[in-house]
């Protein structure tokens, strides 16, 4: 296939969310032809998953530059920029207009289940970056078929493929087996099926990050309704000056007052904490759990566990395409650096682009929070300016791919994840990964009936 047939190929964006569709926006600015491919029934799947959830960013910062421009000839009128929106906003205001605006252009129940080179397995040299790339689908009737494409951005995201409970990565021992008991999401407890499973019982919240507070929130506003109702905040660390976030110092006010929320839930006796606890295992008392730490340590009864350990990129179909990536975080080896908990919060990330996003494989680019790897928190603008380089890059313009566009403000109160581990850094690191006035952490922060969120 020469190159200018390649050229007219289209652009295949995988995943129909926030950062998918600006990539999709930001490729018709520039007269390339977008496919996305969305796996769920709507744009914004996954965001309408905690559509209950209210973002820390007000409406002003997670609406792309490319995407309104597509947009306004709509009619569509912009939210008050200084609304914060929930997830269930998100979607249906602003991510299910632009993508009817892209129209077929977006493809919905289409799941990606392999990503390669057109006759090349991911060994082959000869004529490899002169190939379009071959992207196999299957369609929710279970057919298969395969797209040409001349470039493929994966905007998946890591909704999908939540972390387990075990301190080692790996699911804990006996964690398959009750999962019927276990949820890796901040429950709807608006939802009355969701609130009658936790209403009067103990629930076990594994996890230290906003999820988490929020989740404690949550469960304290129930128990304060339904007698019996208690939280067990299970921690790998100590608890110390700075384990509930920036509180009144934090610069997403947002996001302090739900670390408040979590610190009055404790106080006031609606949760207990459990500190030093690795999970190792958990297991069957009668019709109730035990968790078990890696030192022997065991809880007292629980009814039902929320895991909140945060999330990782699904890689599987990716396997014939050569990616660069960092081998603890799972990010691309040059942005890893940048993003590592062990050093930075996601305050000191400065915006980035195609050149940290490039791997070997050329024209393959992973973006938005899959681009982060394991990394714990990215922000929405971040993302946006991602693609917007990345797009750039394609269309040949260098000059605009390399040039930053997004200046991000520091938080003041962040701290490496990497430090919480150990109980004696408790007092000195932040109390969470935080971030700029643009933070996005999907699918987690206050219940929509604050003014918190994501």
């Amino acid at each position: 296939m020469n190159a200018l047939t390649t050229d007219q190929l289209p652009v295949v964006v995988i995943g129909a969310g926030p950062i998918g569709l600006a990539a999709a926006s930001h490729l018709v600015e520039r007269g390339i032809e977008p496919l996305v491919l969305e796996a769920g029934p709507s744009a914004g799947s996954a965001v309408r998953d905690w559509s209950h959830v209210r973002l820390f960013s007000p409406w002003g910062e997670v609406i792309d530059p490319a995407a309104e421009k597509l947009l306004a000839p709509t009619g569509w009128v912009r939210p008050d920029t200084s609304v914060y929106p929930t997830g269930g906003d998100w979607a249906k205001q602003y991510l299910q207009p632009l993508a009817d605006v892209l129209g077929d252009k977006v493809r919905y129940r289409v799941t990606v289940t392999g990503v390669a080179r057109a006759g090349r397995d991911r060994i082959v040299d000869s004529g490899r970056d002169e190939q379009p790339f071959t992207v196999h689908i299957q369609t929710a009737d279970g057919r298969e078929e395969r797209i040409t494409a001349r470039a493929v951005i994966d905007a998946s995201g890591t909704w999908t493929t939540p972390s387990p409970m075990g301190a080692d990565g790996l699911p804990a021992l006996g964690e398959k087996a009750a999962v019927a008991r276990i949820a890796y999401r901040v429950p709807d407890l608006n939802d009355p099926a969701v609130r009658a499973r936790y209403a009067g019982r103990r629930t076990a919240v594994v996890g230290s990050g906003a999820s988490a507070f929020t989740a404690l929130a949550l469960l304290a506003d129930l128990a304060k309704e339904e007698e019996g109702t208690h939280a067990v905040w299970v921690l790998r660390r100590g608890i110390g000056a700075d384990t509930y976030g920036g509180g009144e110092a934090d610069q997403l006010p947002a996001r302090g007052a739900l670390g408040l929320r979590a610190k009055a839930a404790v106080e006031a006796g609606h949760a207990s904490a459990i500190t030093g606890f690795r999970t190792q295992a958990v297991s069957h008392d009668g019709d109730r759990l035990v968790l078990e730490s890696e030192d022997g340590h065991r809880t007292d009864l629980i009814d039902e566990v929320i895991v909140l350990t945060g999330f990782r990129p699904d890689l599987s179909f990716l396997s014939e395409v050569r990616l660069g990536l960092d081998e603890r975080l799972q990010a691309p080896t040059d942005l890893a650096p940048l993003i590592d908990p062990n050093v930075h919060s996601c305050g000191t990330v400065y915006p980035h682009g195609v050149n940290e996003l490039s791997h070997p494989e050329q024209d393959v680019y992973l973006v938005g929070m899959k681009s982060y790897g394991r990394a714990p928190t990215f922000l929405a603008m971040t993302g946006y300016e991602q693609v917007r380089s990345v797009t750039a890059a394609i269309a040949g313009d260098q000059e605009a791919a390399e040039r930053v566009e997004l200046t991000l403000p520091e938080s003041g109160v962040c701290g490496g994840a990497g430090l919480f581990d150990e109980p004696e850094n408790a007092e000195q690191s932040g109390g969470g990964c935080c971030a700029a006035p643009t933070t996005l952490q999907i699918g987690i922060g206050a219940p929509a009936s604050t003014s918190g969120g994501c």
